[in-house]
């Protein structure tokens, strides 16, 4: 089999800061670090601003993107770096924009280069942050307020340790356990001081196993709410860009093998996998590298009978029970879907429920026999 090629990695407002800042530019970063109420975007949502003008990324959505750029603009030409609070209780959020009930805090500081030699953020941090990014390497960025200090936290197979800079050990502890679920936020030390807490995830992707009706519909829903699709079927009558536009053969669409296919695309704690075939030759290649893997998803399609043969021919192979209850299956949420479109609705909301840790995420099983 030949390796596909790696998909395009999506540059992230981090990606683009660090271009900037090696082209010679000032850059600042503006990140979300709290967060109450109907804010618009997450803690850990962050804004590269170049001194030129350009931008990406956002913090809220609108609402208060041109004053947190005037702020930048600010502190690359030599403000210190400072947190802006935004919030419906003071007449100034009335005045960006923030109406919507909440607050939010964002922090910005600038890129320290000698272009802007008053910055607070190491380049030598950023590059290695988006280093671990571009090798799907789990990592947070931890720093305290004002850009008083930095430290880059890595996972390794041991836990986690810090890669760049010092943090307490309870800091780095609570990194770690941010990188499992995603979610920016703040961590206490034991001198009392707070630090904010950004993990750099993976960006989550899907594999589809079994180019079929419902896979064309899965992997067009998937783009749309932030997973990465991957289809993956060895018949090349199917596998076809007619039939998947958008997915590029050899990297996105692949006509392999599964079991081939998955090992050289490599499967980490940010997979989900959805097998759609209804074909024992490809379904359980699939499930065994599947169950090997740290995958946060594992589905299959097929009525109660067809899953309940597939588990007894997996046993037959070794995988416990424990192992084997990782399979959705039926793969989707029991919404009662007729159609491979509502079919596919069904699996990515099942996707969804999982990632989230959201209580719809114990409802299993589809309603036919």
């Amino acid at each position: 089999m030949t390796v596909p090629a790696p998909p395009p990695q999506l540059l992230t407002p981090l990606d683009h800061a660090l271009a900037w800042a090696r082209a010679g530019e000032p850059v600042a970063l503006a990140t979300v670090t709290g967060t109450w109420g109907s804010s618009p975007r997450p803690a850990g949502s962050c804004m590269a601003i170049s001194a030129s003008g350009a931008v990406e990324g956002s913090v809220s959505g609108g609402c208060v993107e041109t004053d947190v750029m005037t702020h930048a603009q600010d502190i690359m030409a030599g403000s210190p770096a400072q947190t802006l609070e935004y919030g419906v209780s003071s007449a100034r959020a009335w005045e960006v924009g923030l109406a919507c009930g909440g607050r939010l805090d964002v922090q910005v500081e600038a890129i320290n280069t000698p272009a802007c030699p008053t910055g607070t953020l190491p380049l030598a941090l950023l590059e290695q942050a988006c280093a671990c990014m571009a090798h799907r390497q789990a990592a947070a960025l931890v720093r305290l307020p004002a850009g008083a200090q930095h430290a880059l936290v890595v996972q390794t197979e041991q836990g986690s340790t810090v890669q760049y800079g010092t943090c307490p050990p309870e800091i780095c502890n609570a990194a770690h356990a941010r990188m499992q679920h995603g979610r920016s936020g703040e961590e206490t030390d034991t001198a009392g001081q707070v630090w904010f807490v950004q993990p750099l995830v993976p960006a989550p992707r899907l594999l589809i196993v079994g180019a079929v009706h419902i896979a064309q519909s899965l992997a067009r829903m998937a783009s749309m709410v932030g997973l990465a699709p991957i289809v993956i079927d060895p018949r090349t009558a199917l596998a076809t860009v007619q039939r998947f536009p958008g997915l590029v053969p050899g990297q996105t669409l692949l006509a392999d093998w599964p079991d081939e296919a998955m090992q050289a695309v490599g499967i980490d704690h940010m997979t989900a996998i959805a097998t759609l075939t209804h074909d024992a030759k490809l379904d359980d290649p699939t499930l065994e590298e599947a169950l090997r893997s740290p995958a946060f998803y594992i589905g299959a399609l097929g009525s109660r009978a067809t899953q309940a043969s597939r588990m007894e021919r997996l046993r037959s192979l070794g995988f416990t029970e424990a192992e084997l209850a990782r399979i959705r299956g039926p793969i989707g949420l029991a919404i009662g879907a007729i159609g491979a479109e509502e079919i596919a609705l069904s699996i990515l909301a099942d996707i969804i429920a999982v990632r989230r840790q959201a209580p719809l995420a114990h409802a299993r099983g589809w309603a036919y026999p």
